[in-house]
């Protein structure tokens, strides 16, 4: 039977420090925790392996790089095959965040497009009309973040 680890106040503490600035050293997160290096490296390899930590990434101004930033709310007909329609979308290039949803939406997909309308009009056809068992989309265009904290 595999071993099962637990995840401890240590643990929680690094991936709150790192929600902050994942680019945090092993030797600063050791300093702001009180404790070494190695065991830094050693739980950062352990919440990898979990899949607790995921992804380092960064977040950037869309705005400011001349793109638009849009959320799709996608609700999908009873008996919809799901697991095609992510599988699907992983494909296109301007989606870069999709998610399950429960509630109004079945999907809610995070949209990167040129500023460009007729532009964001033929991505947003080019991406539902793939989807043979849409009910209902909403779009969404984010004009700001003001706040973004994953944990």
């Amino acid at each position: 039977m595999p071993r099962k680890v637990k995840i401890d106040s240590i643990d929680l503490r690094i991936v709150h420090l790192l929600s902050e600035n994942a680019r945090m050293t092993y030797k600063e997160l050791a300093e702001a925790i009180g404790t070494t290096r190695q065991r830094i490296s050693r739980r950062m390899d352990k919440l990898e392996r979990m899949g607790i930590i995921q992804k380092y990434t960064i977040l950037p101004d869309y705005e400011s790089l001349g793109y638009s930033y849009i959320i799709l709310g996608i609700t999908l007909k009873p008996g919809a095959k799901t697991d095609s329609i992510i599988q699907n979308l992983k494909e296109k290039e301007y989606v870069k965040i999709i998610q399950k949803a429960l509630g109004t939406h079945n999907l809610v997909v995070h949209v990167i497009a040129p500023k460009d309308m007729r532009e964001i009009q033929s991505i947003i056809e080019s991406i539902t009309s793939d989807i043979e068992d849409i009910d209902h989309v909403d779009i969404t265009f984010i004009t700001e973040t003001c706040k973004f904290q994953t944990f």
